[in-house]
């Protein structure tokens, strides 16, 4: 993450039978919020950590987020652990879960992780190999397994000192990300896992994720043979590999993040629950969140219902109330998620304001009887071409979802690259105005 809140660190160590011990530390924040306190309340109302693009709106006071229980190195800090006994093909033999006490040694930035793993000298180069080579076995495992592999591309803004963008850029996702991410997941996973198991059922917070919609599907796979992709997701097991391949297919290509968005339109939303129903596009039979209890309160609610089943004491909520906090999780993440966008969205039309006249090169985005929507490749601001605006007369075809000039000039589909000139940028209304160049 780019924030302050490091909410997990990973150890290593080979064992003497030749297997890795791997552990995910996370830091221990139900230890400082206990149940029905003032600050376990306010975070229970906030539920998540907002990030929108020129400030953080935390769930927790910065005293915690950003200090008591943030990882950082070469102080002792509290944490709850997963630890796996582990083989480099990714096969967990054991498991223990607990609270512990870490003492870090060296925080890496995603980027001097990422220079390790392309080979720069490092005292941990070594262990930061070890730790790749079992993420890619885990990450491969999913895969096999049927898991939907969306990489949404991330807008990213660099800001001047009074926050005003002053330049704009895709964010790759890199090795080190990706290596993070897998260990999260595995946690994640074997906690649920974990829950599952007891007998009598104890109520839990699980992270579930539906199958997509059959009809949003087929509407997708027209809207992909419009761009001139052949793929059809007739049946339903198949609907994972055909997703990947068309996903694999689209990488670099100016529809590339056109595509990729409505297709997560046809995907369920994941939410928050006590009744499992697995998760489809990680396809886990059992999932939840658990690595990130600074900034999401789910992840905190499954700490204590772990710590709670691990020393036998009484649960710390019924499965009722258990559901009605997931319920407004589920929603408060999803205005979080909305506001993100909002603030990207302001800041493309503000970052354009600044560009007013020049020409950029764009794919067609969407289509309706009043205008074409473009979508600039070089940083994803999507702006709209009126159709009175284009000196010839275009004609709507709704079946075909394309604009015709009457004279017979030209046709506009989705997809096809365009060069427009930004008109104008309202910041008022959120709104950018092109015209064909």
């Amino acid at each position: 993450h780019d924030a302050k809140d490091f909410d997990d660190a990973i150890s290593l160590k080979q064992l003497d039978n030749g297997r890795w011990e791997v552990g995910v530390h996370i830091a221990d924040v139900s230890h400082y919020v206990t149940p029905g306190t003032a600050i376990d309340k306010e975070a229970y109302s906030r539920a998540t950590s907002v990030y929108l693009v020129d400030r953080v709106i935390p769930m927790l006071p910065e005293k915690l987020s950003n200090n008591i229980c943030s990882l950082v190195p070469h102080q002792d800090r509290l944490v709850f652990s997963a630890i796996f006994e582990m083989d480099e093909e990714g096969k967990v033999h054991k498991e223990w879960f607990g609270k512990s006490v870490i003492h870090s040694d060296r925080r890496f930035t995603y980027e001097e992780a990422q220079e390790v793993i392309e080979d720069r000298l490092d005292e941990y180069k070594a262990e930061i190999h070890t730790l790749n080579k079992i993420a890619l076995a885990l990450r491969n495992e999913r895969f096999r397994k049927g898991a939907v592999a969306f990489e949404t591309q991330e807008v990213k803004f660099i800001l001047d000192e009074n926050k005003k963008p002053v330049g704009l850029y895709v964010k790759e996702r890199k090795a080190a990300h990706m290596l993070i991410e897998d260990l999260m997941l595995l946690a994640n996973r074997k906690v649920a896992e974990f829950m599952s198991k007891i007998q009598p059922p104890v109520p839990f917070v699980f992270r579930v994720h539906d199958f997509p919609d059959m009809d949003r599907l087929e509407e997708f796979s027209m809207m992909a043979r419009r761009f001139g992709y052949k793929v059809r997701f007739d049946q339903p097991n198949q609907v994972s590999a055909r997703m990947n391949e068309l996903m694999k297919e689209i990488q670099g290509k100016p529809e590339q993040n056109v595509l990729e968005t409505m297709a997560i339109r046809c995907m369920a939303k994941a939410v928050y629950t006590t009744n499992n129903i697995g998760h489809y596009g990680l396809a886990f039979p059992h999932y939840t969140h658990f690595t990130s209890p600074i900034r999401r309160y789910p992840d905190l609610m499954v700490h204590r219902s772990l710590f709670h089943q691990l020393h036998n004491m009484p649960r710390w909520a019924s499965k009722e109330e258990l559901e009605e906090k997931c319920r407004h999780s589920s929603a408060m993440e999803r205005k979080a998620m909305e506001a993100e966008r909002e603030s990207v969205k302001y800041k493309q039309v503000e970052f354009l304001m600044g560009h007013v006249g020049e020409e950029f090169d764009g794919v067609i985005s969407g289509i309706q009887h009043y205008g074409i929507f473009v979508e600039l490749v070089q940083n994803k601001c999507e702006g709209l071409v009126r159709t009175d605006s284009v000196r010839d007369e275009l004609i709507y075809d709704e079946a075909k979802r394309e604009l015709r000039s009457m004279t017979g000039g030209r046709t506009f589909r989705m997809g096809e690259t365009v060069r427009i000139k930004v008109q104008k940028a309202d910041l008022d209304a959120r709104q950018l105005d092109f015209v064909l160049a």
